[in-house]
């Protein structure tokens, strides 16, 4: 399969290698646009609506594809989606004019997205703040980073394009401090180490991610071991690079995965009382974006967490 872009960057063109020859159009495509929010179903109405052609000819999305045919996409316009203020409630770590730290917890989404418009940690700023940087557009202002939905912990936020520009800086350097406490299955064996290895979407699930040479970037986490209880093992995580779902797939790659990830672990944290995924954004540190001052902050562990390691030092 060969891709490139045209000069208008609403089409995209693909001709069809030998390996993909057979394939259905709706899945090839699926597989082939690299972006998580447009789904197969949505695929499917786009072919239905005529902006997908094989040499030039309108298809069904059942369509079968030869070798060497041309698909052609014509990106339709999305619908616009702006940010609005939520009168949602913030665990406030840290504010000034320049930044705010908050402590996100599980099961809050960090920015809108197609499909999920509102009840984000940024309608929720936008309500708290009401002045945030620019940089990203009216979906993720105020955004430098992430933490995955089913991650608590500590978030940083820019409130205007100076902090904005600092704190991306320091990201892209690797001076940022982020350190995740998370409980997982298994006896980790050795009491430190580094994990290197490149990460990309999964070729069988495109909402998920995998250790991978293929379309890959270079991922780098550095594991602690806390304390061990035999069948699970609590480890202080340090990222070096800032890649989706990074832990969660590294940790999964050397065997332990998180207790209750919902998409990795492939197990229910129930038994030790989880009402969810055990990874926690505990330590944040950066420098000023106007002062140079350091800081740093640290979260506590959330209730449920606490919880299931008391359960384990006490069993």
């Amino acid at each position: 399969m060969e891709s490139e872009e045209t000069d208008a960057a609403e089409t995209m063109i693909w001709e069809i290698a030998g390996d993909d020859a057979g394939a259905r159009i709706d899945k090839f495509l699926a597989d082939a646009i690299k972006d998580a929010a447009v789904s197969r179903s949505q695929i499917q109405d786009w072919i239905r609506d005529g902006h997908v052609t094989v040499n030039s000819l309108r298809v069904k999305p059942n369509a079968k594809l030869a070798a060497g045919s041309v698909v052609a996409v014509d990106m339709p316009d999305a619908a616009p989606i702006e940010a609005e203020p939520e009168n949602i409630p913030l665990v406030v770590v840290y504010e000034d004019a320049d930044v705010i730290v908050i402590d996100k917890p599980r099961g809050l989404v960090v920015h809108p997205a197609p499909g999920h418009a509102s009840g984000t940690v940024v309608n929720a700023l936008l309500y708290h703040c009401r002045d945030l940087s620019g940089i990203n557009g009216n979906l993720r202002p105020g955004i430098v980073h992430r933490i995955d939905k089913d991650t608590s912990g500590l978030l940083m936020a820019a409130k205007n394009d100076l902090a904005h520009g600092s704190l991306a800086q320091q990201l892209k350097d690797h001076s940022v401090t982020r350190r995740y406490t998370a409980l997982v299955y298994g006896n980790v064996p050795h009491d430190r180490g580094t994990i290197d290895a490149p990460i990309g979407r999964d070729s069988g699930d495109r909402k998920l991610f995998t250790v991978t040479e293929k379309g890959s970037k270079r991922a780098v986490t550095h594991f602690t071991v806390v304390e061990r209880f035999g069948d699970y093992t609590l480890v202080e995580l340090q990222l070096e690079t800032g890649r989706t779902h990074q832990i969660r797939v590294h940790m999964k790659y050397i065997g332990h995965t998180i207790v209750g990830d919902p998409f990795y672990g492939g197990r229910s944290g129930r038994t030790l009382g989880m009402a969810g995924q055990a990874l926690h954004a505990g330590i944040l540190g950066f420098d000023h974006p106007r002062t140079g001052e350091r800081l740093s902050f640290e979260a506590p562990l959330p209730a449920d967490m606490e919880h299931a390691l008391y359960m384990l030092r006490t069993r």
